[in-house]
């Protein structure tokens, strides 16, 4: 049997609304059994041709809040519809059906999951991305890219917990 190729995609903006915010990072984990790959576009990397090309020959494409969230927001700002694409798990729901409410730091912290970055959160993902813009600040876009990698390999943890390894 063929193991599943599945992504694991999570994006950090500068704010909540696509109309009058920007992507700054595109986090894309690559499982295909023990294979693995992890990829980050930051800001104007984030093209449709290279988040197709990086995607290619997924099956499934896992996020937290990503149908009301990730997916739309890539949509507006890059022109590409992920959810028409690919095949789409929302791992949100996932957790709801389980009685696991709360953004995605709240539901891993009731199932265990552990975080390196805590002192980090969407806010201060915000200020550490104009920190990087404004001020050049290489320490600055080193935490963010670290904080969405915790976030996106965080995403795999979550779907193994919830929905077993194998799924």
């Amino acid at each position: 049997m063929t193991p599943c190729f599945e992504a694991y995609l999570d994006i950090e903006t500068t704010g909540l609304s696509p109309w009058d915010s920007k992507i700054t990072v595109i986090g894309i984990y690559l499982c295909k059994g023990e294979d693995e790959k992890f990829i980050q576009l930051v800001g104007d990397e984030a093209t449709a041709n290279k988040i197709l090309e990086i995607l290619e020959g997924v099956d499934v494409i896992h996020t937290y809040n990503g149908s009301r969230f990730d997916l739309p927001f890539i949509d507006y700002k890059v022109g590409v519809n992920l959810a028409e694409l690919f095949k789409h798990c929302d791992l949100m729901y996932d957790c709801w059906n389980r009685n696991l409410y709360g953004g995605f730091k709240s539901v891993e912290r009731q199932l265990g999951i552990e975080r390196r970055l805590i002192e980090v959160d969407g806010h201060e993902a915000v200020r550490l991305w104009w920190r990087y813009v404004n001020d050049y600040d290489e320490e600055a876009l080193k935490t963010l890219l670290e904080y969405n990698k915790e976030d996106v390999f965080n995403l795999k943890r979550l779907k193994e917990k919830l929905l077993g390894s194998n799924s």
